[in-house]
């Protein structure tokens, strides 16, 4: 699917049950490689970035089986250390796979991910972590070769709780000789997740939920079986479809609990939302009201639902205000967003957005993930017709956009 058509004003109604986690089961995928055997996950997404995931472990010697969202990965053989350049370059995250390597290989060999069309991204915190451990890091061209003969626990400081680096430090130092501590762990809901997974394998994990994590390295761990969560982005992408279109609509299979920031956001907004044990309602009638948001690592905001959430205040009433405190180049979808008539100015990591309803259909193109889906939401909130190019992006996170939002009573298809 390379073009998405949206035709808007129309009000959304009815239930979705939200997808498996991208951001939790990426580095779950990942971390079965430190097992010698058998590892079940279910729930996985079907979406582009599990597919690469899926490239990667077969090309080190994986065997991996997905039936439908059920993923089955035999690691009891590995071959290669090498992650091939083409994953490297299309999946940025794929520097997880580092982290698992050098736990049960002693060996990783990869290379700078290379541009991102949200932010530089340094991969400096994940190698600080792997050198703490007792790894050696090598540089050639832009190569990386990460070694260690042995593992050590040690005392790990981050100086902002980066995901990844603290993905990667949590998966190396499960079979690590000793303890390690990682000091200023990020604290999203996507590394309890991770922590629950391993010690479903055998890990010895403490602290999980908070920001300091207390690792036992274990000799081995065991074959497992675990569901993952909903994706909590993917849900606050519908939530802001709701509020961007109006109406009534279910979100299912999710912890309300792990989206507090963005349903506050909501509700201050004019957003009715109901919670449950794993499920939210939304109703929205009227136009959103003006608010400010500053995005910020868990528990605060999340930087991948800001340009959703900036579609919603484009098409609202007032003006809101967003800052991006994560990545400095979230606000690459404002250009997009101004060809549909949004009334935003930026000013360095700040946009003063002046609501507009409705806004009115164009085409435009999607510039990364997030900011395609964006676009999705901001089209529900146009007059005629949006044409969104470049969609092969949202497929990266999202299983099928438009036929969840069709399932709701969007006008919206997908064409290749």
């Amino acid at each position: 699917m390379s073009v998405i058509e949206v035709q808007g004003l129309t009000p959304l109604e009815g239930e979705i049950k939200i997808q498996g986690s991208k951001n939790a089961v990426l580095p779950m995928m990942a971390a079965a490689i430190l097992h010698k055997g058998t590892t079940v996950i279910e729930n996985v997404p079907r979406i582009q970035d599990v597919f690469c995931m899926l490239g990667i472990l077969d090309s080190i010697g994986c065997k991996c089986r997905l039936e439908g969202n059920r993923l089955k990965i035999d690691a009891s053989v590995v071959t290669e250390t090498e992650i091939p350049k083409e994953f490297v370059k299309s999946m940025r995250s794929s520097i997880i796979v580092s982290g698992p390597l050098l736990g049960r290989m002693k060996r990783a060999v990869t290379s700078f991910p290379g541009g991102c069309s949200i932010g530089e991204r340094p991969i400096d915190l994940h190698l600080t972590a792997l050198d703490a451990l007792g790894a050696r890091v090598e540089e050639d061209g832009e190569e990386l070769l990460v070694t260690a003969n042995e593992l050590t626990g040690a005392d790990i400081y981050f100086p902002f709780p980066s995901v990844g680096a603290t993905e990667n430090a949590l998966m190396a130092a499960v079979l690590a000789d000793g303890v390690t501590v990682i000091h200023g762990a990020a604290r999203e809901p996507e590394i309890e997740e991770l922590c629950l997974f391993l010690i479903g394998m055998g890990a010895r994990i403490h602290g999980v939920g908070s920001s300091t994590l207390v690792i036992e390295g274990v000799l081995s761990l065991h074959d497992s079986i675990f569901t993952v969560t909903g994706d909590r982005i993917v849900a606050g992408t519908y939530l802001c479809a709701v509020m961007a279109a109006e109406g009534c609509v279910t979100l299912t299979g999710i912890r309300p609990s792990h989206m507090e920031a963005v349903l506050r956001c909501a509700e201050e907004m004019g957003a009715a939302i109901r919670r449950y044990d794993d499920l939210i309602s939304v109703t929205m009638t009227g136009r959103p009201a003006d608010y400010s948001v500053v995005t910020g690592p868990y528990p605060q905001f999340p930087t991948d639902l800001q340009s959703p959430m900036m579609a919603v205040m484009a098409a609202a009433e007032g003006t809101g205000r967003m800052e991006e405190t994560v990545f400095e180049g979230r606000f690459g979808t404002v250009k997009e967003l101004q060809k549909l008539g949004a009334d935003i100015i930026i000013e360095d990591n700040r946009a003063e957005i002046r609501g507009l309803y409705p806004l009115t259909g164009a085409v435009v193109r999607a510039r990364d993930l997030r900011g395609g889906a964006a676009l999705v939401v901001a089209g529900l909130a146009s007059r005629g017709v949006t044409q969104i190019t470049d969609c092969s992006h949202i497929e990266r996170g999202y299983e099928d956009i438009c036929r969840d939002l069709k399932s709701l009573g969007a006008v919206i298809r997908g064409m290749e």
